[in-house]
């Protein structure tokens, strides 16, 4: 497999190492320009302009008044899916909302600082969110269990998802049905960035939001960076990427399996085989052609077009050391550390928004239900973002307490620094004028 893109690390130069590190979402400066008058219809015309994209852009027959699903519609959608589907889907959303339970914060917590001097956080969910979930390339309720659970988890009283129209106008009903397992039952029929103006400036049906969270291609990364200013874009998730880190003592053919799980994505991904094994790496590689004869014609031409292209392949490094450089400048999404011993890793990667451990731990696992949430930073966002998470749907507030008897104490010191840099107001604020409003 010639074709496969090919690095080995020592005969490249800063450039070339430098080009590696690239995503397909790296210039979003012409999706932002495409975005701008979609973003504007919707402000202005509201559904009218949903619908009307959903014709030209989605290809699917949405009508005015029906661009939300209706409870009959997540009926259908039961009956529909497949009762073997509706069970994973159900163990998937009892394990993150495990997960996610455990990772919620307490409610408010106060620490005695000095004595009669407190201060400490409060935690209250965020009012409204609006949750992503894409379907360009596919149909996606994993993302839907990923989003909806922690925002349920964290108490946000109002939750809607936002996805993308089928043909004919309806709801992947599988979607629907991960969307009511987890406790969400506001599903609008809208995608792309017209979506994400929908939430962000509301329409006669769909209901603003204060924050959007959730994957989706380089024209809703676009959309939500230009309507930053009105809507909280959330953590930045674009098109997939995965970093498999290989070591030799497994086999290449399991380094390819993996290869391709988040190649398949679509064209815009990003996947490399990263190892210092050069058998490792050429048993990949003559791997390859057997794994993508059982795959289907789409996913085999996305994760052809990924590992022959710039955003994947294969990168050969002379030791362990540089195979864990290039992942800490790489910053991958997911990373997978294929090894019989994965903990001789852990402790030296720093820059990944989820480290998957060994041999039995591929994403496809991960993605699927094991708890940790699969919505996670790209583009190299890694190295200052973390995955989603229960956090993304609360907001701390601080709290201060002053008893009178500390006041005294605090006030000196306070008064002290207000004079230092220059703002009398702060100054009089713990001064003798506060004293005698406090005596009367």
């Amino acid at each position: 497999m010639s074709n496969v893109s090919f690095h080995e690390l020592a005969h490249l130069d800063g450039a070339a190492r430098e080009a590696l590190l690239k995503r397909s979402e790296s210039d979003l400066s012409v999706f932002v320009e495409k975005v701008k008058p979609i973003i504007e219809a919707v402000r202005v015309e509201g559904d009218a302009a949903l619908v009307r994209f959903a014709r030209e852009l989605d290809k699917a027959s949405v009508e005015s008044g029906r661009l939300k699903a209706t409870e009959e519609e997540f009926d259908r959608a039961f009956k529909t899916v497949d009762p073997e589907v509706i069970e994973a889907i159900s163990f998937g959303v009892e394990n993150i909302r495990l997960f996610h339970e455990e990772q919620k914060p307490e409610a408010m917590w106060l620490k005695e600082i000095r004595p009669g001097g407190f201060a400490g956080d409060r935690y209250t969910p965020i009012r409204s969110v609006a949750l992503y979930i894409p379907r360009g390339k596919g149909a996606f309720p994993s993302v839907t269990m990923m989003t909806a659970v922690p925002a349920v988890v964290a108490g946000v009283p109002e939750i809607s998802i936002i996805t993308p129209p089928t043909a004919d106008g309806s709801v992947d009903a599988a979607t629907l049905v991960a969307a009511r397992i987890a406790g969400v039952d506001t599903v609008y029929k809208c995608g792309g960035a017209q979506a994400v103006a929908a939430v962000a400036y509301g329409t006669e049906t769909v209901r603003k939001a204060l924050k959007i969270v959730g994957p989706g291609s380089p024209w809703v990364v676009a959309a939500k960076r230009v309507l930053a200013g009105v809507i909280d874009a959330g953590l930045p998730a674009g098109p997939s990427e995965a970093v498999i880190l290989a070591d030799d003592t497994v086999h290449g053919g399991l380094a390819a399996l993996d290869l391709l799980v988040e190649a398949e994505h679509g064209p815009d991904s990003s996947a490399f085989l990263v190892t210092h094994s050069r058998r490792v790496a050429e048993e990949a590689l003559a791997a390859l052609p057997d794994h993508w004869a059982r795959m289907t014609e789409q996913r085999v031409a996305f994760s052809k077009a990924v590992l022959t292209g710039r955003y994947g392949g294969i990168v050969l490094t002379a030791s362990a050391e540089e195979s864990i450089a290039f992942v800490n400048n790489y910053a991958p999404e997911h990373l997978e550390i294929l090894s019989t011993d994965p903990f001789a890793y852990l402790g030296r990667i720093t820059e990944a928004a989820e480290i998957l451990m060994g041999p039995h731990t591929p994403v496809t696992i991960a993605n699927f239900g094991l708890g940790p949430n699969a919505v996670l930073p790209t583009s190299r966002w890694a190295r200052t973002w973390g995955p989603l998470s229960v956090h993304d749907f609360v907001k701390r507030s601080s709290i201060g307490y002053v008893t009178a008897d500390a006041y005294p104490l605090f006030a000196r010191h306070a008064r002290t620094l207000a004079r230092y840099e220059g703002f009398s107001s702060h100054y009089n604020a713990v001064s003798e004028m506060r004293d005698a409003y406090l005596k009367r």
